[in-house]
């Protein structure tokens, strides 16, 4: 017995005019689609080859307990992620509790009493705010430590002031922030040639300055990482794009050595940061998470494509529209109300394989401003790179879909999204 995809997507509920237009988004995207799946093979040898190079054996999946002195392991995924990103040294590990946490590491491991973070994409994702502590100098923050911060504008496209830099960058500035994703604004992501701009036009004007881009979302989207064009450290979460949907936590920095080890010392202690850190039987987990990325994000990106397509046809604005670049794995959707954001995510939720029976609700969550409507029937807790849907509840109203693992849980979610909109009488 056989039955087509218009008839299961009938039989399990779903309108016959989101079953036409979800057949029609399918044959529409299919180059843009072909495209991504080109990409994502480009970038799934080169995680192969990095892999390779560092000499990956089954005797580094070995435990290490107490210390963890003298992980092979761990010095391999070191190694592969400094490949990937073609920097001098990397960093893998569970112990990172988050992008946010890998990025305070760095931020901490650089920045010196007297000195300023300059942020040139305006003001970063809401949970480096507690971290830069410029309204309040709360114990623990970079203010409180005396690191001054300021910020230039995006200009009123969403893109980078290029031509402002020379004017903010002085002598007190220690380190300069760029942010890759859009986070909780309806801004565009950045792409590496953009970032690669901004970064030359900082070495212009000075040379020694440190450059971190805060990589999270972006990470092996394009063929191309902004390491590659002078930024001195990047840094992200793994249960985001790097893990594959397979790490159960954890964080990576890539860059300067010197910027690395300093990193892990604050993640760490001083003078054992790079020695220490047991493995605990993660390394296999960790190795085929970084193996498997490409293809997740892959998959990730496809949905976003057909999901911004079909959006656009029932009259919801998105960002990026279908066939524009893509430099990230989030795919914006206004929804003009707290209602509507409520019902999306709520939708989506229902897609999840685990969790599909809960119902989101918006709260407060730390290190945020503004109460989050929050979906992810994830198999990882606030997994990204799986299916899920996010936003504040603030203008303009937007949710944040990322992730998934395959292109069809995509559409799976985005149809259940509409269906839990239209029971509602939102759409």
């Amino acid at each position: 017995m056989t039955m087509s995809i218009s008839a299961y997507l009938k039989s399990r509920g779903i309108d016959d005019d989101f079953i036409r237009l979800a057949a029609q988004a399918s044959e529409t995207t299919r180059d843009v689609r072909e495209k991504v799946r080109e990409r994502t093979a480009l970038n799934q040898w080169k995680v192969l080859h990095a892999l390779q190079s560092a000499g990956l054996m089954e005797g580094h999946f070995f435990p290490t307990t107490g210390y963890g002195l003298g992980d092979m392991g761990r010095e391999v995924l070191d190694e592969a992620v400094a490949k990937i990103f073609k920097t001098e040294a990397g960093c893998l590990r569970w112990q990172i509790a988050s992008g946010t946490h890998a990025l305070t590491a760095a931020l901490f491991g650089t920045l010196r009493p007297g000195q300023e973070m300059l942020s040139l994409t305006g003001a970063p994702y809401d949970t480096m705010l507690p971290v830069i502590g410029a309204a309040d100098k709360a114990p623990g923050t970079l203010a409180y430590w005396g690191v001054g911060y300021r910020e230039l504008p995006l200009r009123e496209d969403g893109h980078i002031d290029i031509s402002g830099i020379g004017d903010v960058l002085n002598e007190n500035v220690g380190l300069v922030y760029l942010q890759r994703s859009r986070g909780y604004t309806w801004r565009p992501s950045l792409c590496v040639k953009e970032l690669a701009e901004a970064i030359a036009e900082v070495r212009r004007h000075n040379a020694e300055v440190t450059i971190m881009v805060d990589n999270c979302y972006g990470e092996m989207v394009e063929l191309a990482e902004p390491t590659e064009f002078g930024a001195d450290i990047v840094g992200g979460s793994l249960i985001k794009n790097l893990g594959g949907a397979f790490a159960p936590c954890g964080g990576y920095l890539a860059g300067k050595r010197e910027i690395i080890e300093r990193s892990l010392e604050r993640v760490i202690a001083p003078g054992v940061g790079v020695e220490e850190g047991p493995t605990l039987g993660y390394n296999r987990i960790l190795a085929q998470g970084l193996f498997m990325s490409p293809n997740i994000i892959g998959a990730a990106l496809e949905g976003a494509v057909w999901a911004a397509w079909i959006l656009e046809q029932m009259g919801l604005k998105v960002s990026p529209r279908w066939d524009e670049p893509r430099t990230d794995i989030i795919q914006a959707i206004c929804l003009e109300s707290t209602e509507r954001q409520v019902a999306f995510c709520r939708g989506i939720q229902k897609a999840g394989a685990v969790d599909h029976s809960a119902v989101p609700e918006p709260v407060m969550q730390p290190g945020y401003r503004d109460p989050i409507i929050m979906a992810g029937g994830t198999f990882i807790q606030g997994s990204s790179i799986e299916l899920s849907a996010d936003g504040p509840l603030r203008p303009p109203y937007a949710c944040y879909l990322q992730g998934g693992m395959s292109f069809a849980h995509v559409q799976w979610g985005v149809l259940s999204a509409l269906q839990e909109m239209r029971s509602q009488n939102l759409l």
